[in-house]
């Protein structure tokens, strides 16, 4: 029997019953290392599949969302709109070599994720726009104008 535990960073993990759950024992060690090292010596780019943090907001014009995926180009990421969803991706690799005297180190790394948001029918599909600026995808949605809310009007009594 599984149960399903979701950690501080918003990774769903699967915690197995017996000694055997080699899953649970991989994430509770990144976890604690993690801890221990600090975000400084951590990085989240050779975990393979990462679920970014996102913020949402909405004003009378449009919702804004913010993703914080730093380390990345502008290039690596998909955006997609089909059937009022919103997807995002991203796919990157990564190579390092380190030579020095009696040894040479290389290194691979390989990040991804896939976010999907479902669209209110409010939204005008076609003006989404996104920018990726300081480690920040940041997408403006705006609302169609008859969702827009209107200014309230008086009524004259005759």
């Amino acid at each position: 029997m599984n149960n399903l535990i979701v950690n501080k960073n918003g990774n769903i993990l699967r915690k197995h019953n017996t000694m055997t759950g080699f899953p649970a024992w991989a994430s509770f060690i990144d976890e604690l290392f993690g801890e221990e090292l600090g975000n400084s010596k951590v990085t989240n780019f050779n975990n393979g599949l990462s679920t970014p943090k996102v913020n949402i907001k909405e004003n009378e014009d449009a919702y804004t969302l913010d993703m914080a995926v730093p380390g990345f180009k502008k290039s690596d990421f998909v955006i997609d709109v089909e059937d009022e969803t919103l997807s995002i991706s991203m796919e990157a690799s990564k190579e390092e070599e380190k030579t020095e005297e009696n040894y040479s180190r290389k290194e691979y790394g390989y990040a991804s994720f896939k976010r999907s948001f479902s669209l209110p029918e409010t939204v005008d599909e076609e003006k989404i726009e996104a920018i990726y600026k300081d480690g920040i995808l940041s997408l403006s949605i705006p609302k169609k104008e008859e969702a827009k809310p209107k200014p309230a009007r008086k009524i004259v009594v005759g």
